[in-house]
């Protein structure tokens, strides 16, 4: 069933590992991949720009149908293998909403992080500014406090949409697990830091979890005075 499908990925990346645990929960293991690197700008390659113009990553394909940003390749697996592993969608009206609202605010959280992460590799040194930095991470902590939140509502072991694993934690998770492994500390957010710890464990998140994290599984600092 996953034979006809090809991924090419870059390790670490969210949206790209956002990808690879839908495929992993639908039980569609066994497809083409190509780990490729963002180092070497093998991204811009043309085997990817066959596949996706934009020159990004993931691309994905199915047949002869390509579907390259994460979120629509995530909701098409789910959409064309619903029987198929996990399901990813609830049935709850009130879980699938919140579970729409979560997927979709974790695209903000993710760009939030990235201003953090990313600012130093992006801005050239002489349009940099401290003043800039600090409303970075100030815009940071205001999100990563609403996750909290969010978290101690729904109560202790709760996924973000409920008690099931849904299509919110296959998309917003990458991004959880990226604020740890930039050293955000767990003892200041105990309720994304509890998330954290119950997911990590899950199989389609260990069987994909980035290989040059399993290489190197110091922490970076980025984020430690978040």
């Amino acid at each position: 069933m996953a034979k006809n499908m090809t991924l090419l990925w870059g390790s670490g990346s969210p949206p790209c590992w956002r990808v690879m645990i839908a495929l992993e929960e639908k039980n569609l293991q066994g497809y083409n991949q190509k780990l490729l690197s963002f180092e070497k700008m093998e991204h811009k390659s043309q085997e990817v720009l066959d596949i996706n113009p934009r020159g990004q990553l993931p691309s994905f394909k199915h047949g002869d149908l390509i579907v390259n940003e994460s979120y629509a390749a995530c909701f098409y697996l789910e959409s064309r293998f619903k029987t198929e592993g996990n399901k990813l969608i609830p049935d709850n009206p009130a879980e699938q909403a919140l579970m729409y609202q979560r997927m979709f605010e974790g695209l903000s959280f993710y760009d939030k992080l990235n201003g953090v992460i990313y600012y130093e590799w992006f801005v050239p040194e002489e349009e940099r500014h401290e003043s800039a930095r600090k409303r970075n991470k100030e815009t940071l902590v205001t999100e990563l406090n609403l996750w909290e939140g969010y978290l101690k509502k729904l109560g202790s072991g709760s996924h973000l949409a409920g008690p099931s694993f849904s299509l919110a934690d296959v998309t917003v998770f990458p991004t959880v697990a990226y604020l740890f492994r930039f050293g955000l500390s767990a003892e200041r957010y105990p309720q994304l830091g509890e998330y954290y710890a119950l997911l990590r464990e899950r199989p389609s998140i260990k069987a994909s979890w980035p290989p040059h994290w399993l290489e190197k599984p110091e922490e970076q600092h980025a984020l430690k005075d978040i």
